[in-house]
């Protein structure tokens, strides 16, 4: 191949959207998971939307995993599609970047349950780094290796109705031991339902030492199975109306619910250790698909600007002003924000997670506000039709919002990034008391009166 060519696969639909800089950094092995990606969701995904839908519809259905789910989850498989945002240090790992693993994602993103069928969806991923990263050998056997194969699913269970999650520090499900067993009571919110029996145990946090004088470790990680005596749950949540079924999102009551101690993750007191260690890529991995439903969703408002049956005035959708600026707006946002979540799995490769943060928070911020705008934008050109069933943006549009509070509300994460910047205020304070030296010295070399502009120009 003569320098400066590129492979002659990189021309396909698949890497359409792949940024020029992005595609010099693709492994052989990411190009060739990047186009099966690609085929697999546009070929069994996209046509099979319907379909997913009708087979919970039936009586006695709604919280049982559809069986074309299954089929697609083996399919999937066997075509090397399984576990694809595994890090390098997992066996079952294909070996991807966190850079390669994105353009797989939004790729996925396109279909809401396509990441499913490639058992890269949420809670499991972040739940099998967890457990991979902090259990220890006989626990990763019995709970770890079921997800991995895709035998069974889990939650994460987190957030309370009576204090404020944001605030993890504040989380009171309490928890204490017996003998050699722990008993835990309180209520939660948002664990995956127990009434889809695939879904094996919980990773919970609870509060098992609230005097503590420090806040940070006073909370504990441990898994609960889903069948343990004592877990009510109380009723399904459902999220704009949606109610996400099969897995749908649980409010669960916890009374006296005793577990042996064998079930806690890592030693007591160390959840936050934990927590922080789960929120690496995944904290992004919402943000890489909804890239890619939001240019599913753009897709469809393009479909509508020349349809013919929708003539206005005597004009197509697409022959008004308004709506041409509309679909340039969109293209520019999307593409915009792509680069932002590209930025910040490239800088976790480079430099790691932790030097990933603002990247990471950029991503959380920016990402889902955008994503509620261009579906928005994408609703308002299909008129009346956008707000129904006929076409899937109100649920695309829903997912957005979510993620809006998903991982943490972005108002946390604007906070984090105020709060960094203000500490580089001193520096750049500095930078300007130099600048006045300096110029102080020109004005006294060259001659004339200095000009002093109160408010802006620091005290040297």
């Amino acid at each position: 191949m003569a320098q400066g060519e590129r492979p002659v696969e990189l021309d396909s639909p698949a890497f359409t959207r792949i940024p020029p800089w992005v595609k010099a950094k693709l492994s052989p092995i990411a190009i060739e998971k990047i186009q099966k990606v690609y085929d697999f969701v546009e070929e069994e995904c996209i046509p099979a939307e319907p379909i997913m839908k009708a087979q919970i519809a039936d009586v006695g259905k709604r919280w049982t995993t559809q069986p074309l789910m299954g089929e697609l989850r083996d399919k999937a498989k066997k075509a090397g599609l399984f576990n694809l945002f595994l890090p390098n240090h997992f066996e079952q790992s294909p070996g991807l970047t966190n850079l390669e693993y994105s353009c797989c994602a939004e790729l996925m993103g396109r279909v809401y349950w396509a990441q499913q069928t490639m058992n890269c969806h949420a809670p499991e991923t972040g739940n099998i780094e967890l457990l991979a990263k902090y259990c220890n050998e006989a626990q990763k056997k019995k709970w770890l290796q079921p997800l991995l194969e895709g035998t069974a699913s889990s939650a994460y269970s987190m957030t309370e109705p009576d204090v404020a999650s944001s605030d993890a520090t504040q989380i009171g499900c309490r928890m204490f031991r017996e003998g050699n067993e722990y008993v835990i009571n309180g209520r939660k919110l948002y664990g995956n339902c127990i009434w889809n029996t695939e879904n094996k145990f919980f990773i919970l946090m609870v509060c098992s030492d609230p005097e503590n004088p420090n806040k940070w470790a006073r909370h504990s990680m441990v898994i609960v199975p889903t069948n343990t005596p004592g877990i009510t749950q109380v009723r399904n949540l459902t999220i704009m109306g949606y109610d996400h079924a099969p897995e749908g999102h649980g409010e669960y009551l916890y009374e006296n619910v005793r577990i042996p101690i064998e079930n806690m993750i890592l030693g007591e007191g160390r959840a936050f250790e934990i927590a922080q260690g789960r929120l690496g890529p995944g904290r992004i991995h919402h943000c890489m698909r909804l890239i890619g439903q939001c240019e599913r969703a753009y897709e469809l408002a393009l479909i509508r600007c020349i349809d013919t049956r929708k003539t206005p005035r005597g004009k197509l959708i697409g022959q008004f002003d308004s709506n041409i600026e509309r679909i340039a707006q969109m293209r520019l946002e999307i593409d915009q924000a792509r680069l932002v979540v590209l930025n910040a799995a490239d800088t976790m490769d480079i430099h790691g997670n932790k030097a990933g943060r603002y990247a990471i928070a950029q991503s959380k911020i920016l990402i889902p506000n955008m994503a509620t705008r261009v579906i928005d934008e994408c609703m308002q050109m299909y008129g009346g039709q956008g707000l129904t069933q006929h076409t899937p943006l109100p649920e695309m549009w829903t997912y957005a919002r979510f993620v809006r509070i998903a991982d943490g509300p972005d108002s946390a994460h604007r906070h984090q990034v105020g709060r960094d910047e203000l500490k580089t205020a001193e520096g750049f304070a500095e930078r300007n008391k130099e600048y006045r030296r300096k110029y102080l010295k020109l004005v006294e070399k060259m001659g004339g009166k200095d000009e002093t502009f109160w408010g802006v120009t620091p005290d040297v």
